[in-house]
């Protein structure tokens, strides 16, 4: 179904908000199985925005719209798609009896205009929403439908996976079933270049590449008369593309990295050290993100100066003064002495050039450093990473030693 997506706020137009909506909706929308073809974003006029939706509808079935529910005079979207779609408001009374409720929770009386709120189309699907005051709803004339939706993120978000995305799946006549695979170390033109053939003869399950930073994401979506034919050609595609690109997948059910070597461990009774130069704490602070995770994470260390390097773990000044701090040999002894310090069967060291400044000819700004050791193996492993910013060459290290975690622990 062609659909066009429109976010309604003048303050979207002057940029003093940012608008994650229509991101959030285009990637709902295709997982569904909606084609988007038009993004538009209009300001608080009922003249434009009327105009804008009569042209969406001349190419679209379905559109969307975000923002312009509230109370005040310049919430105009609700009176706008009304009028476009030939339909007259009433008061809807279960929105009133929402709207009573909200101002009793909170204490406060209800304003006359609060009651612009429950004033519905008569003909429509009226989305409670339970995040906010604004309901949202559809309306459908001649095959053409109208879903308008509150415009803070949060309200937005929930009115959708609990309302609006049932109400969607409800009118299709087919399935359809996806999975989304997160890969590390090969590139998107690579990894389309692996797959080119099957992408070329894709027509049920479909497959489309993303390139995220430092990573890659592949989604494999089927559209089929059941969930469970959808669900087997999809589990059936992602085995062929493991044939080909297994190595550098760390997920099959779109989790970050941190959270998916953190789920392994977890699962494993895996314990887990770390100590940390040139990423200054970033790995401990994203695996410590995952949920559980403090069941099997000991400790981190930032180990920034040469001097912590040799009174934290023991690393030998002469090593230090030999190799400098941004070496294979301190990332060794690094690793080595938190495993005396900690006993956790895996620990984890990084160091490195994050950069501006500090780079040689022999050593670039990029240059990093990272040792691991589980159990009775060891590696240490170079890494020449592009000189983006510190930043991004900070996150991408944590990455490169989530990677090794993952691959040495299987």
């Amino acid at each position: 179904m062609k659909t066009a997506v429109i976010s309604v706020g003048t303050e979207l137009l002057f940029g003093q908000i940012t608008d994650t909506n229509t991101v959030f909706l285009s990637q709902q929308l295709n997982l569904l199985g909606f084609d988007v073809m038009y993004h538009y974003t209009v300001g608080d006029n009922s003249s434009r925005l009327a105009d804008i939706m009569e042209l969406a509808f001349k190419d679209c079935d379905l559109v969307i719209t975000t923002g312009g529910l509230g109370p005040t005079e310049d919430d105009l979207t609700k009176e706008t798609a009304t009028a476009v779609m030939h339909d007259t408001l009433v008061r809807h009374e279960p929105s009133m009896k929402a709207l009573f409720d909200i101002a009793e929770r909170r204490h406060r009386p209800m304003t006359e205009n609060n009651y612009k709120q429950a004033m519905m189309p008569t003909r429509a699907h009226v989305f409670d929403n339970d995040a906010g005051s604004a309901p949202g709803f559809a309306l459908s004339e001649n095959g053409k439908t109208i879903i308008c939706m509150p415009g803070p993120p949060r309200e937005m978000t929930r009115m959708w996976q609990r309302r609006v995305r049932p109400y969607l799946e409800s009118k299709q006549d087919a399935s359809i079933y996806y999975r989304t695979l997160r890969l590390f170390g090969i590139g998107e033109s690579s990894l389309e270049t692996e797959l080119l053939d099957i992408i070329d003869a894709q027509t049920d399950p479909t497959i489309a590449t993303y390139a995220k930073e430092g990573e890659c994401t592949l989604r494999i979506a089927s559209k089929r008369r059941n969930k469970k034919e959808a669900e087997d050609a999809v589990n059936q595609m992602i085995e062929t593309v493991k044939a080909r690109v297994g190595e550098f997948i760390f997920s099959c059910d779109d989790e970050d990295f941190a959270q998916a070597v953190g789920n392994k461990l977890i699962e494993r009774n895996i314990s887990i050290s770390c100590c940390e130069s040139c990423t200054g704490g970033m790995f401990a602070q994203s695996l410590t993100g995952v949920a559980g995770i403090s069941s099997v994470f000991d400790r981190g260390l930032v180990t920034y100066t040469w001097k912590a390097k040799e009174e934290e773990l023991g690393v030998d000044p002469e090593t230090l003064r030999k190799y400098s701090a941004e070496s294979s040999e301190v990332a060794l002894e690094m690793v080595r002495g938190l495993k005396k310090v900690t006993g956790s069967r895996v620990c984890i060291s990084v160091t490195g050039l994050a950069g501006p400044g500090g780079g040689t000819p022999e050593k670039p700004v990029g240059t990093v450093y990272i040792g691991c050791i589980f159990d009775d193996r060891e590696v240490v492993k170079e890494y020449h990473n592009r000189d983006v910013n510190r930043n991004w060459n900070r996150r991408y290290d944590v990455l490169c030693m989530l990677d090794i975690i993952n691959k040495m622990i299987g």
